[in-house]
């Protein structure tokens, strides 16, 4: 019988310089909207996290896979995975780490009632069998071939305790799958700190939506022991107060001051900041699964989304190299395709799409809407780098082809569950490339809800295209890779032509910080206080 532990800090420190007893302040850009780390797939919430949490597999700052809590991995057969286990982990209460608690995570992401569109099933769901021979082995067989297994894992499984089931006792049956005697942890009893137990280099100490995370050291961490004892998260969604709190003080580092400041920072000694670019795709999700829409308008009294050329005529109207350059001041890359030039799966040779608003009005009236019509755009306001400043741009553009466009910007935590229940028409989103290549954004995003090739909900468009379904399918159980770039170039090329999602621009993270510390900036656009190092004197 197992019971539920609540979270205790370390009562007795080792002692430790007084420098490395400094608290470590950072300002986000965007809170992350659960301690929860099963709740919802988002970068600032994965982020948070890998401070809790440790995954079987991690990845390094240029995105390269990285052992974790696996030592080792490798394919048994084409269905079949064996990650080796390191053997000297114990959880924050100071619990053995085992195989079973890797058991326990999956089935608890496939029994989470409380997280929002089940993102973090994605690829667990795709399990068939996870079998625990030892204390230190795993061995995961999936109904398909799965390359990416290695790399899902680093991305969407932080390993909790198996012990957090109140009075209760996990079982696994193969085509059953999970089973609990008990009462499976809630999104509450995470964020109140009680189920909050993993393996990372920090415990939660608390989290306060809307102002604030702390966190303290974790004494039983297996890795590099963290050189701040204390670390406080801090969310100022505005880039000016912001900037603010760091050049007062308040904040040792901050996430995404807005580049027109970055002169101020440079020419300050006091202050240094740290630019790179990321994998991350900001876009726009059109609806063209329902007639009508929610928030679209048309004479006809259909929705005008489903049609190509309406899609393309909006593609076309949008100035992508003056957003870059006048809003987002430099710091991010027109995107005229779903991935950055050079990744896998990626075209070599993508045509860029250009800016045509004469063109966009001719391929509206075409589609029977010479005179346009009405659309509401939904964003959020503090999620994406100038994400308000982008949405009401592209809405000045729109109207400028005479789709008369009204701009609904809200606060990441009442946008996404929103999105979520489909309530918009017209949506900003953003993913980064965490797999490396190409099919996470597809499968999530691209192919149709109904189709085998689709494991996520994020899909909010409904867009559906069998020719897509068919490529892409093949390419996620190839394991062969140049095969499998090859197939997931042509998918890329059929998204392209069919414009699911209108692509707008690759970001560029930026980290600015006081003098004496440093930051190694993430393509991942994670803010890891592990990675906060004090200059060397």
């Amino acid at each position: 019988m197992k019971l539920r532990t609540t979270l205790a800090l370390v009562a007795a420190a080792i002692p430790l310089a007084a420098a490395q007893a400094q608290t470590l302040k950072i300002g986000l850009s965007a809170e992350p909207t659960s301690a929860d780390p099963h709740y919802h797939k988002m970068t600032q919430n994965d982020a948070f996290s890998a401070h809790v949490y440790s995954s079987l597999v991690g990845r390094s700052a240029d995105m390269k896979l990285v052992p974790q809590l696996a030592t080792s991995w490798k394919t048994l057969d084409d269905l079949t995975w064996e990650f080796k286990l390191r053997d000297d982990v114990k959880f924050s209460n100071g619990k053995p780490f085992t195989s079973e608690d890797v058991l326990f995570t999956i089935c608890r992401t496939l029994n989470n009632e409380t997280n929002v569109s089940q993102s973090y099933m994605d690829m667990t769901k795709r399990i068939t069998d996870v079998q625990t021979p030892d204390a230190h082995t795993v061995i995961i067989k999936t109904a398909d071939p799965f390359p990416l297994m290695p790399a899902e894992l680093a991305r969407s499984l932080p390993i909790v305790w198996n012990g957090i089931v109140e009075h209760g006792k996990l079982t696994y049956e193969p085509k059953k799958g999970c089973g609990v005697t008990g009462a499976w942890p809630t999104v509450a009893d995470f964020n109140n700190g009680k189920d909050a137990i993993g393996t990372g280099p920090y415990m939660l100490k608390s989290y306060v939506k809307g102002t604030g995370i702390e966190l303290v050291r974790n004494e039983n961490y297996w890795g590099e022991k963290p050189y701040w004892k204390e670390v406080k998260f801090v969310p100022v969604p505005s880039a000016g107060p912001r900037l603010t709190g760091l050049l007062s003080g308040d904040f040792d580092m901050i996430e995404n001051p807005a580049a027109r400041d970055l002169p101020r920072l440079k020419d300050n000694p006091k202050f240094g900041f740290v630019a790179t670019p990321s994998t991350r795709l900001v876009f726009f999700q059109p609806d063209v699964g329902r007639n009508p829409s929610p928030f679209v308008k048309s004479a006809d009294g259909k929705n005008p989304l489903q049609d190509l050329r309406v899609r393309r005529a909006i593609s076309m109207a949008i100035d992508r190299k003056t957003i870059n350059a006048r809003i987002m001041d430099g710091m991010a890359t027109p995107a005229f395709q779903y991935m950055p030039d050079g990744m896998f799966g990626a075209l070599p040779k993508a045509p860029e799409i250009k800016f045509d608003p004469e063109g966009a009005k001719k391929l509206l009236a075409e589609a029977g809407y010479p005179n346009g019509f009405e659309l509401t755009l939904s964003s959020t306001n503090d999620r994406y780098v100038n994400d308000g400043q982008i949405a009401q741009a592209v809405a000045q553009y729109l109207a400028r082809v005479g789709i008369k466009t009204n701009v609904d910007a809200m606060t990441a935590s009442i946008y996404f569950p929103k999105r979520a229940k489909r309530e918009f028409s017209f949506s900003i989103g953003g993913w980064p490339a965490e797999t490396g290549e190409a099919s996470a954004l597809f499968q999530l995003w691209v192919a149709s809800l109904d189709s085998p090739a689709s494991l996520g909900t994020s899909n909010y468009g409904g867009f559906s295209n069998a020719d897509f379904d068919k490529v892409y399918k093949q390419a996620i159980v190839t394991v062969d890779p140049s095969k499998r770039e090859k197939l997931l170039q042509e998918s890329t090329q059929i998204a392209l032509d069919n414009v699911p999602l209108i692509p707008l621009h690759f970001e560029s993270s930026i980290w600015a910080f006081r003098k004496g510390i440093s930051y190694e900036g993430r393509r991942d656009q994670y803010t890891l206080a592990t990675s906060v190092k004090p200059d060397a004197k």
